[in-house]
């Protein structure tokens, strides 16, 4: 059977100096089988209000019903509780498995490596210094570690790969999978761009993917406050979704730094490129050294090349996988039929992340500096000295770059844009900015297109959150 217990508020006034009574003064009846469950203290000193002083003072009890005694039995297999005062009655009604149910310990526990809702990617200020991948006083306490492990070991021992000049065999066909996954997305692309419709702004950097442009005020461009901060939508071309990052190309990855002098004798290639071509990648255009024994190290900073007199003339291997290229814009094929659009858009997705992957495992060995004030990329074990940094006090470092170790979004920029939720219906309004996703562009054009959607995308779209359809709905939002 089940049991009904009405509830009302209780109001009492007590003495803090004297806990033996439990009201002075009470407002109603309390129930000497109901349970209190929250007790607060308030006082009064000098017209305001405090807690915790030993003043006059009244408490508020809460209370939620009474409990169940053990004469009274029940055969429901649910209780049921009205509650009543200034507010109306609400019946809550509790199962006997909610009552019974205790939280398991040391149990195993589903989780997912993604979360359900992330931040957008941080936008640094011209003026602030992107972080290191690795904070200093963790790089600190690994050298101060590493130094106490070479006490113990021969001070001369033999370079790992490729510190000694010899190719990671286990990455070459990689480095290759990198490249032609690179050439894939870019054909793919140009194809893309004639199916889903991609917006960039005449004046800044900022792209949209959708049928209209956004009408968002974020425009930084010259003359922003002339547009009162408003975009002005033409069309976008490969460069603006893929953000072209060029960095020179090193005959030898070991040899002297690049000084300010050399600057324009050295070519400057996609830095993507640079580093398939570090690792494996044989492009006749551009040549690279390739040793077949490891260096021999003189010093901290000096080394000499092994003799190879003795080996016999190399034969050129044939490629591990034949190199793809890119395709001219006058040959670009537009697909047919709605199924050959999801198949494109697959595809391109594909590529994408075969390429973000493999070159996150290629930068594992092969290292790729960025300049910490500006975009500027370096493949290879140090910077170079080039002093044409214009960041922010680029004066105080006479130009120089301040180079620290890159991160995969230096190489590869996701490029986020707005997510679209609904390609076929109403335009994204400005008072409902909060309420929309955001991912990258190349993401938003396979989805748009037709693919599915990426577990690792979902926490940055926001596709749990309801879109209010009025502006005072998105008011009482909280």
């Amino acid at each position: 059977m089940a049991s009904i217990v009405s509830l009302s508020n209780v109001i009492g006034f007590c003495d803090t100096k004297n806990h033996n009574t439990l009201f002075s003064t009470s407002l109603c009846e309390l129930n000497y089988r109901s349970n209190i469950v929250e007790i607060k203290r308030f006082s009064r000193h000098n017209g305001y209000r405090k807690i915790g002083y030993d003043h006059r003072c009244f408490r508020l009890y809460a209370v939620f019903g009474g409990r169940k005694e053990n004469y009274e039995k029940s055969d429901d297999a649910t209780s049921k509780v009205t509650l009543s005062g200034n507010q109306q009655p609400i019946r809550t009604e509790i199962t006997e498995d909610a009552k019974q149910w205790k939280p398991k310990r040391g149990g195993s526990q589903i989780t997912n490596e993604v979360p359900q809702n992330a931040d957008f990617p941080r936008h640094y200020s011209r003026k602030e210094k992107k972080p290191f991948p690795v904070p200093i006083v963790e790089l600190r306490r690994a050298a101060r570690e590493r130094i106490k492990k070479m006490k113990d070991e021969p001070r001369k021992k033999p370079l790992p790969t490729p510190k000694n000049g010899l190719l990671v065999k286990n990455l070459i066909p990689e480095a290759h999978d990198v490249y032609n996954a690179r050439i894939t997305l870019i054909n793919n692309i140009k194809k893309l761009l004639n199916v889903v419709p991609v917006h960039a702004c005449g004046w800044c950097s900022e792209i949209h993917v959708g049928p209209v442009g956004h009408p968002f005020k974020s425009c930084k461009g010259s003359q922003a406050n002339l547009r009162k901060g408003l975009h002005e939508w033409t069309t976008a071309h490969v460069e603006d979704i893929l953000i072209p990052i060029e960095a020179y190309h090193l005959y030898d990855r070991l040899g002297k730094r690049i000084t300010h002098e050399e600057r324009f004798s050295i070519p400057r290639i996609p830095a993507l490129v640079e580093l398939c071509i570090q690792a494996g990648v044989e492009i006749p255009e551009f040549p690279t050294k390739r040793r077949r024994k490891p260096i021999i190290r003189i010093g901290k900073r000096e080394y000499v090349d092994a003799d190879e007199s003795e080996l016999p003339d190399k034969v050129p291997d044939n490629p591990i996988k034949p190199l793809l290229a890119e395709i001219p814009d006058s040959e670009i094929v537009d697909p047919v039929n709605k199924e050959e659009v999801v198949h494109l858009a697959e595809e391109t997705l594909q590529a994408w992340e075969q390429m973000r992957k493999g070159a996150k495992r290629l930068m594992r060995m092969y290292h790729v500096r960025v300049c910490g004030y500006c975009p500027e990329i370096h493949v290879g074990p140090n910077g170079t000295k080039t002093q044409n940094c214009g960041a922010h006090k680029h004066q105080q470092r006479n130009g120089q770059h301040g180079w620290q170790s890159a991160v995969l979004n230096d190489l590869i920029p996701p490029r986020f844009v707005w997510h679209v939720p609904d390609v076929n219906g109403p335009p994204l309004e400005r008072e409902f900015r909060n309420f929309y996703g955001q991912a990258p562009a190349v993401v938003e054009m396979c989805i748009q297109a037709g693919a599915a959607l990426p577990e690792q995308y979902k926490s940055t779209m926001r596709l749990d959150v309801g879109i209010p359809s009025t502006l005072q709905e998105a008011e009482m939002v909280v």
